[in-house]
């Protein structure tokens, strides 16, 4: 069995050394062997464990959901309803950022769209960016 660095396995995986130490530390890396001289060694489990937590890590999965699918999917006979509905609350949590990233992008393209390109005193984009103060408030009659 291969035993690989924690350097090896940071480049392996395309993550930082230190990524790897912390999902040690909460428990989603196993706390790996040790060599003579007191190093980590990984074998390929860990590698195939951290290559799965880096995919849904770039996949926008939030650690407890990772946490949650390594759970379920250490029981190959299981049934994946569990991981379906995991994977079936993270698209609609994406969908939603889409809905909020298309309605600031509409947003930003309507501020652009009414800047008059003349000085910055007439400027639309600053405008819209501006605060509205409040006025001072309404003296009462004595």
């Amino acid at each position: 069995m291969a035993h690989l660095s924690i350097g090896d396995l940071a480049k392996a995986t395309g993550t930082q050394v230190e990524t790897i130490r912390y999902y040690e530390r909460i428990g989603l890396m196993p706390e790996p062997e040790r060599s003579p001289g007191n190093y980590r060694v990984y074998d390929l489990a860990q590698l195939r464990r951290l290559s799965f937590i880096r995919r849904a890590r770039d996949l926008g999965f939030p650690l407890d959901q990772v946490r949650a699918l390594l759970g379920l999917s250490g029981d190959g006979a299981r049934s994946c309803a569990g991981i379906d509905t995991i994977a079936r609350r993270h698209l609609a949590e994406v969908e939603r950022k889409i809905d909020d990233l298309t309605a600031l992008r509409d947003e930003l393209a309507g501020m652009i769209g009414r800047c008059g390109q003349g000085s910055v005193s007439d400027c639309r984009i600053i405008e819209t960016l501006a605060p509205v103060a409040p006025g001072p408030a309404p003296l009462s009659p004595g």
